[in-house]
């Protein structure tokens, strides 16, 4: 089993960070990315690299199972427990286990020291000082104090405190993440078509409770028996010839009652589940949907992670919500690939995209409620497609949408093409910048150029190259870019410049300017806002202290990334 490309420098990515900083890390991949490998690779090189040992941490039993045979697949000789009450074992001593934090966030000693701990779908860890993983951790960090975390997670946020990432959390920084864009485009990931339901249900009147829509509020307000109906009838239109139907209702009374509708007015057979399906009647409607046997499955927050049906090809979002977590995980049951599968079908009822953004370019802040700004995306009002809302032209059907209104004088000179729509602009906040050495893939004798990637979205990354191996104008460019940036002396090569830039020598980017001109194949940053610039690095008081060795192995302790 081989790690893809991008698998690979996400791992390399972790080792990195863990040798060169003090921080815990995590990796944002998206549903669909292989997060399973990427655990069971960086479990493997702990163990047979470094001898270490490694406690992996998942909230449902089906992420355990699913790491497990991974980590069988891809090491069949690396020594493997699980420690689990929902898969009936308690295994301990070995160099690695799993383990479900329900089971073992009070019997840290009983599992014993670990010098690393994995956290799959690390959004789960709380912000406050609190929890179950909080208890673990800190308990783990009185056995073994050079543990370190790594976190993996397709949804780097939590909805009511914005980013997981910052020097106050268990998480510190990203220092890896995968684009939804970038994997659909090259084949891994299924493309998404989004369309609003003709019947939307107008949330306007919804009150807010700890970030979310009143939840009995939400189920009133969905289960509109005219909504309901004119929902599944749109459901069972659009899906004619579609292999797999995922619905996300509001509750259960509403779930259900979906579920009839279907059935009594359409003639499809549909399944449902809740948290209060009883665990074998569970287990047989899922096996029915994997199977292919059963064509529409409703669900009430049960389905939104650990769950895996490559052949869901309509995903029916029958309800709202605040969260965008919980909106990007709904809409990723589809990302996966399957034989006969050529994209997924978004369909909308709740106006969650027009609420947060295409799925690629989720709009996240902490606090935000949604309310204010400037719309994220947009519905065209010929064929109902939601779409990012800087398009001019529908990309399904070609409808042209009218131009912004402007005031009669603008206060500034205008910074855009001539011509309406020859280039478009985008600021866009910045939420981490990394930095890579990058060869051209068909000319290797092309100098080597150092790849700048700005974290703008989740999932999305806008790139930039800077030419210091170059001569002439680009290499005059690459030192102007430096100047701008950092007190050190500019460097000779792209490799000296990526080891300075992650020492730290550069000042931040806050946020870019994004110029996309028609018939253009990439995008293109013209403009950067930036924070201050950092000290000389031969500064005492500026040296990031060295991450802490494992030590008690033959191995110098500098090479040992925990």
């Amino acid at each position: 089993m081989e790690l893809r490309d991008y698998q690979r420098a996400a791992v390399d990515a972790v080792w990195a960070y863990l040798r060169e900083k003090d921080g815990n890390p995590c990796v944002c991949a998206p549903t669909g990315a292989g997060k399973s490998l990427l655990l069971a690779q960086l479990c493997r090189d702990a163990v047979e690299r470094w001898h270490g040992r490694v406690i992996l941490l998942a909230h449902v039993k089906e992420l355990l199972e699913q790491t497990a045979e991974k980590i069988r697949a891809l090491a069949p000789g690396l020594p493997l427990g699980i420690y689990s009450a929902g898969l009936r074992r308690r295994d301990v001593g070995y160099a690695v286990t799993v383990a479900g934090i329900q089971s073992a966030w009070k019997r840290a000693p009983e599992l014993g020291p670990a010098d690393l701990i994995l956290i799959d779908e690390a959004h789960m860890v709380p912000a406050e000082d609190d929890g179950m993983y909080r208890r673990f951790i800190a308990d783990m960090r009185v056995v073994c104090p050079h543990v370190r975390i790594v976190g993996l997670t397709a949804t780097p946020y939590r909805l009511k405190t914005g980013e997981i990432c910052g020097p106050e959390n268990i998480l510190t920084e990203i220092c890896s993440e995968i684009g939804v864009r970038e994997l659909i485009a090259q084949g891994y990931l299924s493309p998404l078509r989004t369309r609003a339901g003709v019947t939307k249900a107008d949330t306007a009147g919804l009150r807010v409770r700890a970030g979310e829509f009143v939840a009995g509020e939400a189920e009133d307000l969905m289960d509109d028996d005219a909504l309901v109906e004119g929902a599944c009838a749109e459901i069972a239109e659009e899906t004619r010839g579609r292999a797999a139907t995922l619905i996300f209702a509001a509750g259960i009374r509403h779930g259900k009652h979906i579920q009839s509708v279907l059935r009594e007015r359409h003639g499809l057979e549909c399944g449902f589940v809740s948290g209060q399906t009883p665990a074998g009647e569970r287990a047989e409607i899922l096996g029915r949907f994997r199977s292919g046997e059963l064509r529409y499955l409703a669900n009430v927050n049960v389905l939104t992670t650990g769950f895996d049906a490559p052949h869901t090809d309509c995903v029916a979002l029958v309800r709202p919500t605040m969260s965008p977590g919980l909106y990007y995980q709904m809409v990723g049951r589809g990302f996966r690939l399957a034989e006969g599968k050529t994209d997924c079908l978004v369909l909308d009822f709740g106006g969650n995209v027009l609420r947060h953004g295409p799925v690629d370019a989720v709009r996240v802040a902490a606090g935000d409620r949604g309310e204010g700004g400037e719309a994220p995306a947009k519905e065209c009002p010929s064929c109902r497609a939601l779409i990012a809302a800087g398009y001019r032209n529908c990309p399904e059907c070609g409808h042209e949408f009218p131009p912004p209104e402007r005031s009669r004088h603008e206060a500034r000179a205008s910074n855009e093409g001539i011509l309406t729509g020859q280039v478009a602009r985008a600021e866009h906040e910045v939420g981490g910048v990394s930095y890579h050495a990058h060869w051209k893939k068909h000319d290797p004798a092309a100098p080597m150029t150092m790849r700048v990637e700005y974290r703008v979205g989740l999932g999305s990354v806008v790139r930039e190259w800077v030419c210091f191996d170059h001569d002439g104008y680009a290499r005059a460019k690459a030192e102007s870019w430096w100047r701008a940036r950092s007190r050190e002396p500019v460097p000779g090569s792209v490799e000296e410049a990526v080891e300075l830039a992650r020492a730290g020598a550069l000042a931040p980017t806050l946020a870019i300017t994004v110029e996309k001109k028609a018939g253009d194949k990439f995008d293109r940053v013209v403009r950067h806002t930036l924070g201050e610039k950092p000290a000389r690095l031969d500064d005492p008081d500026a040296c990031p202290a060295s991450a802490p060795a494992s030590g008690g192995f033959d191995i110098p302790d500098d090479e040992i990334p925990f």
